[in-house]
């Protein structure tokens, strides 16, 4: 499996789904690091098949209300 963990969440986190034998990546671990914008992330968890983990409540809320449609789930 392949993830992505928001800034909100340890990066520690990496470490432990490595471990367990999945692709994963930190918001830390892109160009734009932890100021990534969340359709950016949406974007890219879409384009490279990953699964995006978020303590963020409102994340899919507001992606739903920008852009109409469910994504990221």
């Amino acid at each position: 499996m392949k993830f992505l963990i928001d800034a909100h969440l340890l990066k520690r986190m990496v470490s432990w789904l490595t471990a367990a034998g999945c692709d994963t990546k930190h918001t830390l671990d892109l160009p734009d690091e932890n100021l990534t914008t969340d359709p950016q992330i949406c974007d890219l968890s879409e384009l490279e098949e990953r699964i995006f983990i978020s303590n963020d409540a409102d994340f899919a809320d507001s992606h739903i209300l920008a852009v109409g449609r469910v994504a990221c789930s």
